[in-house]
């Protein structure tokens, strides 16, 4: 049975999702605070956290960069929170998050992206680490390792997955749709409208992806093109 930890002040609100969970078939393991968080997260083999980012002791945030550093840096994490400005969202994936649900949000959206999460991680192992070239990029998806003119590049999961897509269809536009099924598993209706263009910035900042003859096109209207071909190295 899956575990999930849930980080929640509220406790209206933390009885209700954890009530959810359990109907669900996962154990839901749930508490108020920062300090009783650490605690539990201590002594359980959890796989995903649910973490809203202000709470009576401290900061989501550097839960997650705590977690990140410390102990399991594949663990899926999801933050709830209020804070829905561009910024904020860009701070919780550049922490390293899997996903960003902003309250009020429905139990039945919650689930999908949980569901999606673990959907995933059941899918299995790769078939061994491929590189690819585009331009002055060198990839490995499987490896989640990312070379520009030489110089690593940190990837987060999303960036990873955001490449790869693009990588594996090379001057193909891909509709917002397309990407947020890449990324979360799910319809384009259960995420936030700009978690494409935060997501797709946040990568082009990282590859210095500037000017004209950009790799990442935003066709208006449409989608995305990644513009150069791709081969393998």
């Amino acid at each position: 049975m899956n575990t999930i930890l849930l980080l929640e002040d509220e406790e209206s609100l933390r009885r209700g999702i954890q009530f959810k969970l359990e109907r669900e078939g996962y154990r839901c393991i749930a508490c108020g605070s920062l300090k009783e968080g650490k605690a539990l997260l201590g002594e359980n083999d959890v796989q995903l956290v649910l973490c809203d980012i202000t709470l009576t002791d401290g900061n989501g945030l550097s839960f997650l960069t705590y977690i990140r550093q410390q102990l399991k840096s594949d663990l899926q994490f999801i933050f709830l929170t209020a804070m829905d400005l561009e910024t904020d969202i860009v701070m919780g994936y550049e922490t390293g998050a899997d996903d960003y649900i902003t309250k009020p949000f429905s139990l039945a959206v919650l689930m999908s992206k949980i569901n999606a999460i673990f959907k995933r991680m059941e899918k299995g192992a790769d078939n061994g680490p491929v590189t690819m070239k585009s331009g002055h990029l060198l990839f490995c998806p499987s490896e989640s390792r990312l070379l520009a003119e030489g110089r690593p590049v940190s990837l987060t999961k999303n960036e990873n997955k955001l490449l790869q897509l693009f990588f594996s269809h090379p001057k193909q536009i891909l509709s917002k749709n397309q990407i947020l099924e890449k990324l979360f598993d799910l319809d384009g209706a259960f995420a936030d409208e700009n978690t494409v263009a935060v997501n797709i910035n946040r990568l082009r900042e990282k590859i210095q992806d500037h000017g004209e003859a950009r790799m990442i096109k935003n066709i208006r209207g449409m989608g995305y093109v990644w513009n150069l071909s791709v081969e393998k190295a």
